[in-house]
């Protein structure tokens, strides 16, 4: 049985209690392979940077990430350089990948058809690549996917830019990318919510994997939301 994590303070956003948090839970679900935990956060304003970054795709210098407040965090994750700022969807699914047969790549796949599937609902079209996890609309990202697993169990996730302000991605080579990102609302011909957006990607994640979700532990800035496994989905 799903337990909430004791050990993690949800009130908190700091990278170092995320990353706490989202091992806790690695433990949780890997105790029990039909459950699951869909982590949404306010991430921490600044910027990750993982496996695939270099300080180079960071075009300010040490001075001005300061007075921008823009802490850098290298993290154990795949993709490149990401900033995090209010208007983001910040998406962290725990999923015991190894259990359900379900290879990084075919997760990080899922991922991408989720956003682009959310996108679409919205109004706007992402372009998927077969050979990349690349969210684009046109020539610019829209967000950015960089995952890990950890006994078998995913961790990290999906960052989606619903109405962030972009200034700032223009002196950040995101996910080595050197065009400037986009944002939902930007391509959007609607005007929208981030918690109507929220809750279209739990579902359209949720379907996907044939999970069902139960009350959430915790309320914003960090929401926990329980899954159970209730079906052997087709589309994966």
């Amino acid at each position: 049985m799903f337990q909430p994590p004791a050990t993690a303070n949800p009130t908190s956003t700091d990278v170092e209690s995320l990353l706490l948090l989202q091992r806790r839970l690695v433990y949780e679900v890997s105790g029990d392979p039909e459950s699951a935990a869909i982590v949404f956060c306010d991430h921490p304003r600044g910027i990750t940077l993982g496996r695939e970054a270099s300080r180079l795709h960071v075009r300010y210098t040490e001075a001005e990430l300061v007075a921008k407040r823009y802490p850098l965090h290298w993290v154990a994750r795949g993709g490149g350089a990401m900033l995090h700022l209010p208007g983001q969807i910040a998406c962290y699914p725990i999923l015991p990948l190894q259990a359900w047969g379900i290879s990084p790549a075919k997760y990080v796949r899922i991922l991408a058809e989720t956003v682009a599937e959310v996108a679409e609902h919205f109004g706007v079209k992402v372009e998927l690549e077969d050979s990349s996890p690349a969210l684009r609309v046109g020539t610019r990202r829209i967000g950015s996917i960089g995952a890990a697993v950890r006994q078998g169990v995913s961790l990290y996730g999906v960052v989606l830019n619903v109405d962030p302000d972009l200034e700032d991605f223009r002196r950040i080579d995101c996910d080595c990318d050197p065009h400037p990102m986009t944002s939902l609302q930007r391509e959007s011909p609607h005007r929208l919510r981030l918690q109507s957006v929220q809750q279209r990607f739990l579902g359209a994640l949720a379907s996907r994997l044939g999970l069902r979700g139960e009350s959430p532990v915790y309320q914003r800035p960090v929401i926990i939301i329980p899954m159970r496994r209730h079906a052997y989905s087709e589309r994966y």
